[in-house]
């Protein structure tokens, strides 16, 4: 989704299913943490919004980024969470590194819900700046967490339905 004259929180609040029975499981990076952290009390506060249960959200944190796949794959080996939503920050330098980072997250991510048929979240920003994360961390373009608790939500709602 493109940002550009878009608020990342900014969502209809009568389309969002309750979130009353759903467990989720959020791994944040800590690498970036100023940015995770935001990112993560986003996705937190709108999932207890929807009606989440405090109990019914378990939090981990793992290195970097290029670690959630293993984190949201754990957590489905391990808990019986409905959706498993994936926190990180990459912050273009001036090697090739971002790129490997943010490609391995990205089929990471994907191979771990097509191996357990249920939603992880890709909740990770890929901005050229620094700025450009605070801005979408709960700055000027809103909270990518938001939208990742949204989405996942209404993922475990399709799965249930079907």
């Amino acid at each position: 989704m493109a940002t550009v004259n878009n608020n990342l929180s900014d969502y209809d609040i009568n389309s969002i299913p309750d979130a009353t029975e759903m467990v989720f499981g959020i791994v944040v990076s800590e690498w970036n943490e100023n940015i995770t952290k935001g990112l993560l009390e986003g996705a937190y506060n709108t999932l207890i919004k929807h009606g989440a249960i405090e109990n019914n959200i378990i939090v981990q944190f793992v290195p970097g980024t290029f670690e959630l796949p293993l984190g949201a794959q754990t957590f489905f080996e391990k808990t019986k969470v409905d959706a498993v939503i994936c926190l990180g920050s990459v912050i273009q330098g001036e090697t090739k590194h971002f790129d490997f980072v943010c490609e391995g997250a990205t089929m990471g991510i994907k191979d771990v819900t097509l191996k357990y048929n249920k939603p992880v979240i890709f909740g990770v920003l890929t901005d050229n700046t620094e700025q450009q994360a605070i801005d979408r961390s709960g700055g000027k373009y809103g909270n990518k967490g938001d939208e990742a608790a949204v989405t996942a939500i209404k993922m475990v709602k399709f799965q249930k339905e079907i």
